[in-house]
């Protein structure tokens, strides 16, 4: 398993299934990290390659949208947003910018139209601040739209907004009427 390959699963191990190695995580979506190498080692059955503590620490940081973070002494690990399972990762709730960007596919452009952004399977709507990262979200799924959402007018109607460790910014919702233009 290269690492490219092994940051994916543990992202679906930390955000979405922690069964999947027989580990939990925490109310704060830590998992101990001994507990989630030997669970990898277990589960992919490789003599060579094993996962090391080393291995770990290049993933995290080489990963280039800054996924995982450690606690202070490594001893825990965990992934900064985009779980679809409940945890509280401490998220810092911040006056956001003006104008926050999010990419979608065209696929999904007429029932984000009729329904506004939910965070569908995960906890939270992903904004950006930035056109280029909501282009690059937006191509994974197919022809990227890019939507520009007014949040100084959602905040001030209430709406919360936070900032992962990653910088990615997140709501619980966006309503259709807070996007202001689609850009293709």
């Amino acid at each position: 398993m290269n690492n490219n390959d092994l940051s994916k699963f543990i992202s679906l191990i930390l955000r979405h299934k922690p069964e999947t190695i027989g580990i939990t995580l925490n109310d704060n979506g830590w998992a101990n990290v001994d507990d989630l190498i030997n669970g990898i080692n277990k589960s992919t059955n490789k003599k060579v390659n094993c996962v090391t503590l080393a291995i770990l620490e290049d993933i995290v940081n080489s990963d280039n949208k800054n996924r995982y973070s450690f606690n202070n002494d490594k001893t825990f690990i965990r992934a900064n947003q985009g779980h679809s399972i409940k945890v509280n990762v401490d998220l810092k709730e911040v006056t956001p910018p003006k104008i926050l960007y999010h990419g979608t596919a065209e696929k999904y452009i007429n029932s984000i139209r009729a329904n506004g952004l939910k965070a569908m399977n995960r906890l939270y709507v992903h904004l950006s601040d930035n056109k280029q990262t909501a282009i690059t979200v937006g191509s994974r799924h197919g022809i990227p739209i890019i939507l520009e959402i007014d949040s100084t007018k959602m905040f001030e109607d209430g709406y919360k907004f936070y900032i992962s460790e990653n910088n990615v910014w997140l709501t619980n919702n966006v309503p259709q009427n807070y996007i202001i233009r689609e850009i293709k």
